[in-house]
């Protein structure tokens, strides 16, 4: 089947993201609660890659259209179909169920001296503690860092620089400050709708160079390269991250528009990396800050900061590491 220019695709993509995931009318502090067919309500992402058939990427290019629930065409009015053709390309609609930003349940967790990547990580404020992951080292040529989320290591734009960050993360039986490793450095800002976002990262410097590995809990280890990989659709990658450990999966869109859902709000975030599962799913609530790995090669693809039972969403390292100013460490 002969392929569409990649202009067609982009155009395509902008349309179906500027018609499906334009803001809902904003809810009432209370609401009927009912489930809902409006697009706009059910539409969490729109990205490009391939029709799938009974879990399988076809040849079809296609414009993929993530909600959170799908339902029969028949239970849903003929204005709020997804099209079959967006601009002459297909569509593909496809059910995540919600995506958020992955943020953790309470499970008992290792104190790792030297720390590693895919441990537990986090922060406390104002008496909140929680745990995120551990991505790995970087580097910007003078000092290293623990890499991770906005969301796991700066508490969603709130947390001050300087401020502790500890492994395991105080969720996780961690203790103040006995656990301390490193301190809050630099985070991207999360902006809310309607500005888009390209990432949800930060850095912590560590308070001693000997507190850190570059390697990466089992069976991810030490990278190849200092070099990241740029993500392609079917390529096989791994991850070890703090809550499901080590899993496996495969990268289905690397261009995918989604609403997150955070604490403060929500916030888009554009061209996005979608992965789901080997077997079973990928990542879970607090898997946020894993560092996504091509599995050929053990090259670093993609950074893990939101996604649903189902489908995980990850940034692309290359614009993570080039927003905070740092090369990746081996």
């Amino acid at each position: 089947m002969a392929k569409h220019p990649v202009d067609v695709l982009i155009t395509a993509k902008s349309v179906a993201a500027k018609d499906l995931l334009a803001p809902a009318a904003p809810l009432p502090e209370f609401a009927a609660l009912a489930a809902t067919t409006h697009p706009r309500h059910n539409v969490v992402g729109v990205g490009i890659g391939y029709k799938l058939k009974h879990g399988k990427t076809t040849n079809i290019q296609a414009i993929h259209v993530y909600v959170e629930k799908k339902v029969p065409k028949a239970a849903v009015p003929k204005a709020d179909l997804i099209p079959p053709k967006i601009d002459g390309v297909a569509t593909d609609v496809i059910e995540t169920g919600r995506i958020y930003a992955q943020q953790a349940p309470p499970i008992a967790q290792t104190r790792l001296r030297p720390a590693k990547g895919g441990a537990s990580v986090g922060f406390k404020a104002m008496g909140f503690v929680m745990a995120g992951t551990f991505g790995c080292l970087v580097t910007d040529g003078a000092k290293r860092f623990v890499l991770s989320n906005n969301h796991v290591l700066a508490n969603e734009n709130a947390l001050p620089l300087n401020s502790p960050i500890f492994q395991p993360g105080l969720l996780d039986n961690g203790v103040s400050p006995g656990d301390r490793i490193a301190r809050l450095s630099k985070f991207i800002k999360i902006k809310k709708l309607p500005a888009n976002n390209k990432v949800d990262a930060a850095i912590a410097a560590l308070d001693s160079p000997s507190l850190a590995t570059p390697l990466i809990l089992p069976k991810v280890g030490k990278l190849g390269s200092t070099a990241p990989v740029p993500a392609v659709v079917d390529m096989k990658v791994h991850k070890h991250g703090r809550t499901t450990g080590y899993t496996r999966g495969r990268v289905i869109d690397v261009a995918a528009d989604f609403n997150i859902s955070y604490d403060f709000g929500t916030a888009r975030f554009a061209d996005q990396i979608v992965i789901v599962g080997d077997s079973g799913s990928f990542s879970d609530s607090g898997d946020s800050g894993s560092l996504i790995v091509d599995r050929s090669n053990n090259q670093a693809t993609g950074l893990l900061f939101a996604g649903s039972t189902t489908h995980t969403i990850a940034n692309h390292i290359s614009d993570v590491l080039t927003a905070l100013g740092v090369t990746l460490v081996i």
